[in-house]
């Protein structure tokens, strides 16, 4: 199975870490970027076959509680799993309450990334 995964990150090399990982998935065919939950969203009504989204918390301009509300009112996204990144642990509850479908603390780890992304592809 071919995999198309948008990182969601204000932080550059967070973006780079995290393709860096992805790259090494054998599932994972392709990677997008967005540096915000403005320029996710704009980038998903072009890329309409991404499988699972990579989603910071911490962002300007539209933050990933924000991007999960937005994203979440449209019932044609609510296949695709949302994997929250975080440092902050007490975000948990509100990630979740706005559509998440899991959640994983930062630095993230390659294999604990990649039981994430096999639980939900």
């Amino acid at each position: 199975m071919a995999l198309k995964v948008l990182i969601v990150d204000d932080d550059f090399i967070n973006r780079k870490l995290l393709q860096t990982l992805l790259k090494k998935h054998p599932e994972v065919s392709e990677v997008i970027e967005a540096e915000n939950g403005s320029d996710a969203l704009n980038k998903l009504k072009k890329e309409t076959d991404v499988n699972i989204i990579l989603l910071d918390v911490m962002m300007p301009i539209v933050d990933g509680i924000e991007f999960l509300k937005i994203f979440r009112s449209d019932m044609a996204n609510s296949h695709i799993p949302v994997i929250v990144l975080s440092t902050d642990d007490t975000r948990k509850t509100e990630v979740f309450d706005n559509g998440a479908n899991d959640f994983l603390r930062k630095p993230i780890k390659e294999e604990v990334l990649f039981g994430k992304i096999a639980q939900w592809s």
